[in-house]
Parts: structure tokens; C-alpha cells; sequence
């Protein structure tokens, strides 16, 4: 294992980037979403992604060089364009500008258009609760989970996300997919040569499977079973049908340069709590939170993954050597 900084991680990974037809804000946006997934223990969504994302942008898969742009403009509405680049600038751009249009409405939905992959989601919705406002976020991505009852995708792993602002500590984020588990899981799983748990997936025939790359030919098992395949349908009409972005099964692959642009979409609602609760938000919360807090074993959602932030900041991150050599030698680093 290579143990890097952060700082350092966000070099190389910038590096690649620009190397491979990525502008610089575009590159810097990218490389720190991808470090942030690290520090959080996420590796599925960390730098095990940058080379897919670099060979896209080389392909034209993905427009490295796409500037967001403000489509609808309204009191308390914001559709901004990803023009087929990547996500993460285009929805940090959107919450910037519905930030101040939330706290002057007392709510703001932004929807993001043309887009790519999200990432983690909750680092989205969470930089909108570090302004103290409380953030839902949604996001739709190729078909990975068959309706309930069928057995061909329709439905992408689809994440929801919801951050709420907290008074003397960070936000509360509650990130899930609606897949038992993340399929970015099962990508990793696969390219390490490593098996799944029996109930994360099911093969092309609808079988279950511990073999990765027969899970990622086939289908993710949604979480709650029939509850998580209705849920996937309410993002996949907030994420795609709102704006006016293909669906799971018109979307091409996060993880390869064939095809066209993806092309999903994202949708993320801004609130104000002070607008609709008052000053007294915050401690009320606060009561709310102790009482899951206080309980043994008990454990407010995203703490843990506060706790390995920390703990990375600290002490840097360690990334499998075989691909911290092809992250230097993309990057034109030969160290």
C-alpha cells in the first residue's frame, strides 16, 4: 500500500486530469471529490474511479471542458446544464446559486441536467448544510436494479441523500443507496479479483451471485426489497423525468469510455429551517439527536464516517500500490 496526504492525492489525481482533456477548475472539482471519498472510507467513489474518468474524457464520453450554465432561473427554482461534463462542478455550481435563493424564498429545488456521476452524494447535500440550510438530494444512474418483480434493469442504484445544519458540530448526513449496497461496491469488488456477499446481486438469469463480474452483468437487489424498488422509482422521476435526463436504462456506463454521454440528471432541494422553524430550530433538533445518541450502541447517521475523516486527515490515506503507479505514471509522475 502507498500511503499519501491528501493534499498530495488531490495533486496527482488533478494531475491526470489535466493530462487527459480536463480543464483546471473541472480537474481541481473532480480530484476533491475523489480525495473526499478516500478520506470518508469510500473508496468505490475514490480514486479507483480517476482512470475510467480520465479515459472518458479522452473519448469524449464526457466533456472535460464544460462550463454549467443556468438554464431556468426562479425565486425558488434553478435548472442548470451540465453540457455532458462532469458532475461535480455542475452541481456545485447549482447549489451555490440556490443557496441564496433558498434563504430568500425559504426554499430552492435546483436540477441538474446533461450530468454525470454524482459520487458520494452526501458530500453534495453536506456543503449545503456547512451554509445552514438543510439539503435532500437525488440522483439517477444506468440501470443496475430490475422493478420488483422483474428481472431486467430499469432502475439505477439511484442515492438519496439529506444533510441537516447542526449547531456547534457538523451536519447530520444521511446517505444511502437503494441498493442493498452501493454497485460501486461490487466494480471495486471485481477489479480486486474479490468475491460478494451472497444478497448484494443477482447474475443475467436472475440468480443470486458472490461472483462480482456476474453481479455487475446483472442486477443489484434493491434494499427493503419492494419499499427500496419504489423508492428507485420516485428518484429516477425526480432525477430524470424533472430534468429532462435519460433514464437508468438509456444511460450509458460510469465505468468505461464506449458510448455516448450518460447524460442523467440530479435534483437537490435547499430549505431554510429558519425560515418555516424559527431560531429554535437548532436546539430542538438537538433533543431529537440525544435521544439516539444517548442510547448504547446507538449512532447518529454519518458519524462514522466524520470519525475516518479525521483519522485520514491525520494520517494520510493508503491506496493499493498497483494503482497509485498507474495514477503517477497518468499523471506524467514518475516517482
Amino acid at each position: 500500500m502507498s500511503l499519501v496526504t491528501a493534499d498530495r492525492a488531490r495533486e496527482l489525481a488533478g494531475s491526470v486530469l489535466r493530462n487527459n482533456a480536463v480543464s483546471a477548475p473541472n480537474a481541481e472539482a473532480v480530484a476533491s471529490a475523489l480525495v473526499a471519498a478516500e478520506l470518508d472510507g469510500l473508496a468505490s467513489h475514490g480514486l479507483s474511479r480517476l482512470v475510467a474518468y480520465a479515459d472518458q474524457a479522452m473519448a469524449g464520453k464526457v466533456d472535460g471542458y464544460a462550463k454549467p450554465r443556468i438554464r431556468v432561473d426562479a425565486p425558488a427554482a434553478l435548472a442548470v446544464d451540465a453540457g455532458h461534463g462532469f458532475a461535480f462542478p455542475a452541481i456545485r455550481f447549482g447549489i451555490e446559486h440556490g443557496l441564496a435563493r433558498a434563504r430568500e424564498a425559504g426554499s430552492c429545488t435546483v436540477a441538474i441536467s446533461h450530468s454525470h456521476h454524482a459520487g458520494v452524494l452526501g458530500h453534495h447535500v453536506e456543503a449545503a448544510a456547512e451554509q445552514g440550510l438543510i439539503a435532500l438530494g437525488f440522483s439517477n444512474s444506468p440501470a443496475a436494479m430490475a422493478p420488483w418483480g422483474g428481472a431486467k434493469g430499469v432502475f439505477g442504484t439511484n442515492p438519496i441523500a439529506c444533510a441537516v445544519p447542526r449547531s456547534g458540530a457538523p451536519p447530520m448526513v444521511i446517505d444511502l443507496s437503494l441498493s442493498g449496497v452501493a454497485r460501486g461496491k461490487v466494480m471495486l469488488a471485481n477489479q480486486r479479483g474479490e468475491k460478494i456477499p451472497e444478497g448484494w446481486a443477482l447474475d443475467n438469469a436472475g440468480r443470486p451471485t458472490t461472483d462480482a463480474a456476474a453481479a455487475l452483468g446483472g442486477t443489484m437487489v434493491p434494499a427493503g426489497g419492494a419499499k427500496g424498488a419504489a423508492l428507485a422509482l420516485m428518484v429516477e422521476i425526480l432525477s430524470a423525468t424533472l430534468t429532462g435526463s435519460s433514464y437508468a436504462f438509456e444511460a450509458s456506463s460510469f465505468f468505461n469510455a464506449d458510448g455516448s454521454p450518460p447524460n442523467i440528471g440530479q435534483c437537490f432541494w435547499l430549505i431554510d429551517p429558519n425560515r418555516l422553524a424559527g431560531p429554535g430550530f437548532a436546539a430542538r433538533l438537538e433533543v431529537l439527536l440525544a435521544a439516539i445518541s444517548d442510547q448504547p450502541g446507538a449512532r447518529i447517521p454519518g458519524v462514522r464516517r466524520q470519525e475516518l475523516r479525521a483519522g485520514h486527515q491525520e494520517k494520510g490515506l493508503e491506496i493499493k500500490d498497483a494503482l497509485m503507479a498507474d495514477i503517477r505514471q497518468r499523471a506524467g509522475m514518475y516517482e
